[in-house]
């Protein structure tokens, strides 16, 4: 039996459904973004048109159908993982490079018939996607239709849109009240000009309203829209959602609810005059064709992405007590791994089952953050490898274990990858290794001017590997939420984004550092903490920020190779591990206690520990 065949013929089943209505609708091509009308990064089911289409389940990527071409364009985090998924389905993998994000649209615009049509469901393309791709098309007079959910017709099972009741993010864990955030926003919207302000990221709604969902899996966020006037607040979200002891809290706080199918009406009848402020890159195209042309559209980035990247002081003192129990959760479970590794079968899946167990144990938890990478040797070269029961690796011999993991608690949000050996390490796996502590060390202990650019530090982290010769595919920092989306913007360490003012940093965002060296078909090496922008002491050449390091968890020194190190780079290092011992040691017991004593031994200057 075929088994490659039998697993990819829906997809070639439904792509073959998807060019019929094309050619019904007179398309010549048809995109497939990973969105939704929220441009979530993760979209909840009801709108993974792409993984459903094409088979392929990596978190980003855009597929682009045409007659008689089918092309799946994704970056090289997922290189490994779409020629795997695609094997037989008739689409192309299609590698973007960097620099080149919207090499897809390069490619429509030069292989679409001049005169042609282009569609593409304009609920799940931006703004600004939307104007740029226009522009491709423009010049060899492409026409652009937005108009279109084919899927509506093929998709015959699609899932339901998501009911989960919304609930309050507790008092206890929030430095403002809602009606202190709406205030606070129309305050900074009047400031660009604006009386009015649309919001359709779900991560700002949750934010601002400090309430909580589970309509996307590991993110907190539930499916709606906002509109905010100078003295109104209207939640546009499907009826049941939520309970009537809510909505009455939301009432006396000035916050209407009306139905999610709601929000495009109100948009048309937005008063003549007003001005709304829209962010362009975080709202869908469709949406806004509603708005009047009798209203200033102003496009800025949303007020809310940015007050919410800079944590009260509050909140850092939660996020502070919530690292040292998912702290706590690892040592638990590198304890277990470490007494059951060769007495017991280990799995890749059994890394996710113990590890999550471990977390759900710990005060405060409420679910993963993202769904847990762990990867043995060669999977570990593949930053976003996904084990499953259908293929996974058994966690023996000599090697490397990557786990990159992380929780949703009330008061925070954690994302941590170590690498841990399984066996003894190789020199060549050493040399890896501290070249990527190296990195990490680097920018954990920089110090830099207020307001710079956050792509501009990438740089700091690469140093140490780019004078090895190497390099890695991926940014090497991401903002994190409080509570909220694991990946959250406006600031974004990686030179791959580009350097523009909104990514300043600034006191209180918390990001993640991450370097890592991946070998294909060897092994793969992150190491991974979640930093605390804050102000370090101001000189005569103005205000400086640094780094407080958050995530407490060991880093294996069985893994360094301790000539590479110089003295500065042994103190950092012994100084974080003498931290994470006297954070760590009053929440665990027997062998979590005993194996962090362990594992946080200093390193001496002449290599033994």
């Amino acid at each position: 039996m075929n088994l490659t065949k039998q697993a990819t013929t829906p997809v070639v089943e439904r792509i073959a459904q998807l060019r019929a209505v094309m050619q019904r609708a007179g398309l010549d091509a048809y995109l497939v973004p990973s969105a939704d009308p929220h441009l979530s990064e993760y979209p909840p089911m009801h709108w993974q048109s792409r993984a459903w289409l094409s088979g392929f389940t990596g978190s980003a990527g855009t597929l682009v159908v045409t007659a008689d071409f089918a092309g799946l364009w994704v970056d090289s985090r997922y290189w490994s993982q779409a020629d795997t998924q695609l094997a037989g389905s008739g689409i192309t993998l299609m590698k973007i490079v960097p620099g080149q994000a919207h090499a897809h649209f390069a490619w429509l615009a030069t292989q679409v018939p001049a005169g042609g049509v282009v569609g593409v469901d304009g609920l799940v393309l931006s703004v600004l996607a939307a104007s740029t791709l226009q522009s491709a098309l423009s010049a060899r007079k492409i026409t652009l239709r937005t108009d279109l959910d084919l899927f509506a017709e093929i998709w015959r099972d699609r899932p339901a849109l998501p009911t989960a009741e919304v609930f309050e993010h507790p008092a206890p864990y929030i430095s403002m009240t809602r009606t202190a955030k709406l205030a606070c926003v129309r305050t900074q919207s009047r400031a660009q000009g604006a009386d009015w302000h649309w919001l359709s990221t779900l991560d700002d709604i949750a934010w601002i309203f400090n309430l909580r969902g589970a309509d996307v899996s590991y993110n907190p966020v539930f499916v709606a829209y906002a509109l905010i006037g100078p003295s109104s607040a209207t939640l546009f979200i499907a009826a049941g959602k939520v309970p009537a002891a809510l909505k009455r809290a939301l009432l006396a706080d000035g916050v209407t609810l009306a139905p999610y199918e709601q929000a495009a009406a109100a948009l048309a009848c937005l008063p003549t005059g007003a001005k709304l402020l829209a962010d362009p890159r975080r709202s869908n195209y469709q949406m806004l064709k509603y708005v009047p042309a009798q209203v200033s559209l102003i496009e800025t980035i949303n007020p809310s992405t940015l007050l919410k990247s800079r944590k009260s002081e509050l909140e850092v003192a939660h996020i502070r007590a919530t690292m040292e129990q998912d702290g706590a959760a690892l040592c638990e479970f590198f304890a277990w791994f470490e007494q059951a590794l060769g007495h017991e079968e280990i799995t890749e899946l059994t890394i996710d089952e113990q590890l999550s167990a471990a977390r759900a144990r710990r005060p405060g938890f409420v679910t993963l953050s993202f769904s847990t990478i762990a990867g043995f040797n060669a999977n570990g070269a593949m930053p976003h490898y996904c084990a499953s029961t259908a293929a996974h690796a058994t966690i023996a011999g000599q090697g490397l274990l990557l786990i990159d993991s992380g929780g949703q608690y009330w008061g925070g949000t954690t994302d941590i990858t170590r690498v841990v050996p399984v066996g003894i390490p190789s020199a060549a796996q050493k040399h890896d290794f501290t070249l990527v502590l190296k990195g990490m060390i680097a920018l954990s202990a920089a110090r830099f001017p207020r307001f710079i650019r956050a792509p501009m530090l990438d740089a700091l982290a690469r140093a140490p590997i780019w004078a090895a010769g190497v390099d890695y595919g991926h940014g090497t920092g991401h903002g994190v939420g409080y509570f909220l989306n694991v990946h959250e913007g406006p600031h974004a360490i990686s030179h791959y984004a580009a350097a523009e003012p909104t990514t300043a940093m600034e006191a209180g965002m918390i990001t993640s550092i991450e370097p890592g060296i991946y070998r294909p078909e060897q092994w793969g090496i992150r190491i991974e903490n979640l930093v605390l922008t804050r102000s370090a002491p101001p000189t005569e050449f103005g205000e400086f920020l640094e780094f407080e390091t958050l995530t407490l968890c060991p880093i294996d020194t069985r893994c360094i190779e301790p000539s590479l190190l110089n003295a500065s780079d042994i103190t950092w290092l012994n100084d974080y591990h003498r931290m994470v011992h006297a954070r760590l040691a009053p929440h665990v017991s027997g062998a979590a206690r005993e194996w962090l004593k362990a594992r946080t031994c200093p390193l001496e200057l002449n290599g033994g520990s």
